[in-house]
């Protein structure tokens, strides 16, 4: 099989599961669809150095966090955080493509909030429910390291849900 058509058998093959793992990440659809095209191009400009030792969904994967990450950081400097406490759960209600409820879009508001790398803990490890050695070959990090962040993020948003009661 030619390059060409292997990375398009991928491509269809990782879409959906890369899709949502950014959303949970940059939240809106059209952002998470920006990543994705932007994750896709590194993939393909880098498919040749690809030997395999990590999985291609491992590698893929890898590929879209750092893109997500990069895109958020991107958008702080744009000034695109905004002081509205609410902002993103507003934001998330208003999407046509979000089809979560309100208690969903508190939970997307308060981990938001976190820090990038807690953030992306909390949602591999909750919403992925990935283990902790799968996340720690994915960031590149300790397990032990990987538990402290995700339990200071479920502190975090726990405090944030007492606190709107």
């Amino acid at each position: 099989m030619d390059k060409r058509r292997e990375f398009e058998s991928i491509v269809r093959e990782y879409s959906e599961q890369l899709y949502w793992q950014i959303r949970r990440i940059v939240l809106t659809h059209d952002d998470a669809n920006d990543v994705l095209q932007n994750t896709f191009l590194k993939a393909w400009n880098g498919f040749d150095n690809f030997h395999g030792e990590s999985k291609i969904s491992t590698w893929l994967s890898r590929i879209a966090i750092n893109e997500s990450l990069d895109f958020l950081r991107r958008n702080k400097h744009l000034g695109s955080a905004t002081s509205d406490d609410m902002s993103v759960a507003n934001s998330l209600l208003a999407d046509d493509y979000f089809d979560g409820n309100e208690t969903e879009a508190m939970l997307q508001q308060a981990v938001s909030q976190l820090p990038d790398v807690q953030r992306t803990v909390f949602q591999l490890r909750y919403f992925e429910e990935m283990k902790y050695s799968d996340i720690s070959q994915l960031l590149d990090t300790s397990e032990g390291a990987l538990k402290a962040s995700y339990h200071i993020a479920v502190k975090k948003i726990t405090e944030f849900f007492k606190s709107r009661d």
